[in-house]
């Protein structure tokens, strides 16, 4: 084929044009070539930069060409041939060009072809697949508070994933899996829309609660995109009278105050005694009761009321005035250690009774073992005399005859 009217430098373009678009619609494989470029499928996110290298094992000195997803050539060996700024050269050898692509875009996406001009031409495709970067999720649903043993719904929405962006639950530090998960294409074809509702029936343990919607995205690292809810619960509160330290003494100052927790906190409260009127000397104070001397006739149980407009709770203290000859500690404050003293005295106790039955017993036995009747030298004889008077007369004959029997040996 030949172009006598047309410039050295324009016959080179279009003669490689021809070569090239031969290459493109050839089936011919080539297994083990030293001259047929190598290059690899890349996955970018949407604004970052994609690097697209090709190879070969052996130069030729042929060029190595990158084309675009249109079939237009972005560089020719060393040499720009696309103006588009985004594009750069970053390695340029003789079995080897590299490009970058800086801030990609979702149109960037698709194959792109190097191709080394040899006869025939070989080319190598690599795919270059964008990623839409899901957008932070809003949470929607939870922005007034709750009564307790309601139910609140909460809706988490995040947009632009490609593909689509997978929805996380968490209350505190419990992933919660009962949500309805919805994706939806938006108009532009490319990128979704997510979003997912949670239904959750609360209690007054939720009140201050954090719950938490994070996107699972491969463009995103794992707690990049999220964001928190705290849930606000109102319930009624829940009472518990603290003493002030120390016993009550006759005759001291003493202190009760009515701890609560609920939500709102209880705006109202009222103490009383069940037995009858407050002493006195009693005055109170809000959530406190003051004693400003405590007397016998204050024993009793003392009531604390509170309303905090959700609904209403009481609770109770049983007071024991202890005056100074007393030992006996109050009953609400009894002492562990105490306790623990008098199980270890009975113990010893209990040890020291059985060690005494135990030696009754041996004692018994023994006495039992030995019980009978002891003859002295003296009473020999005596059992068989007729009366007193033999008795004795043979008792004494028995100490003579001991002595007639004696025997000296020489």
């Amino acid at each position: 084929m030949a172009f006598p009217s047309a410039p050295s430098t324009l016959r080179s373009v279009i003669l490689l044009t021809v070569l090239f678009t031969a290459a493109v619609h050839s089936n011919i494989a080539y297994d083990e070539d030293p001259l047929q470029p190598v290059t690899s499928d890349e996955t970018v996110p949407v604004g970052g930069t994609v690097t697209l290298t090709c190879r070969v094992a052996e130069s030729d000195n042929s060029s190595l060409q990158w084309s675009n997803t249109a079939q237009q050539t972005l560089y020719f060996g060393g040499k720009r041939a696309l103006r588009d700024n985004r594009i750069q050269l970053h390695r340029s050898l003789p079995t080897e060009l590299s490009i970058t692509i800086a801030d990609v875009q979702l149109s960037d996406e698709g194959e792109y072809t190097c191709s080394i001009f040899t006869m025939p031409v070989r080319t190598a495709r690599a795919t270059v697949t964008v990623l839409g970067v899901p957008s932070k999720p809003q949470i929607s649903g939870s922005e007034d508070p709750v009564m307790e043993g309601e139910t609140v719904t909460l809706t988490c929405t995040s947009t632009g994933s490609k593909p689509p962006a997978k929805i996380q639950w968490y209350k505190g530090d419990e992933e919660l899996t009962d949500h309805l998960y919805m994706a939806e294409p938006l108009p532009d074809g490319l990128t979704y829309n997510v979003s997912s509702k949670l239904s959750l029936t609360v209690s007054s343990n939720d009140d201050n609660v954090h719950i938490t919607c994070a996107v699972n995205h491969p463009s995103l690292a794992p707690g990049d995109q999220k964001s928190e809810q705290t849930l606000r619960v109102l319930y009624s509160p829940i009472i518990q009278i603290l003493p002030e330290k120390g016993l009550p003494r006759e005759g001291g100052k003493f202190t009760l105050q009515c701890l609560t927790n609920g939500n709102p906190e209880p705006a109202n409260y009222i103490w009383e005694r069940k037995e009858g009127d407050l002493p006195s000397l009693a005055r109170p104070e809000g959530a406190v009761l003051y004693f400003s001397m405590l007397n016998k006739s204050d024993n009793g149980v003392y009531v604390c009321h509170a309303d905090n407009g959700i609904g209403k709770s009481s609770g109770e203290y049983v007071l024991q005035v202890q005056d100074d000859a007393d030992n006996i500690a109050d009953p609400t404050a009894m002492s562990t250690s105490s306790g623990v003293d008098h199980a270890v005295i009975g113990g010893v106790v209990a040890v020291i009774v059985f060690i005494l039955l135990c030696l009754l017993i041996v004692f018994g036995r023994y006495l039992i073992r030995h019980k009978g009747t002891y003859l002295t030298h003296e009473a020999k004889g005596s059992d068989d005399a007729p009366d007193a008077d033999t008795a004795i007369i043979n008792a004494e004959g028995g100490h003579s005859g001991a002595d007639d029997k004696k025997e000296y040996f020489i």
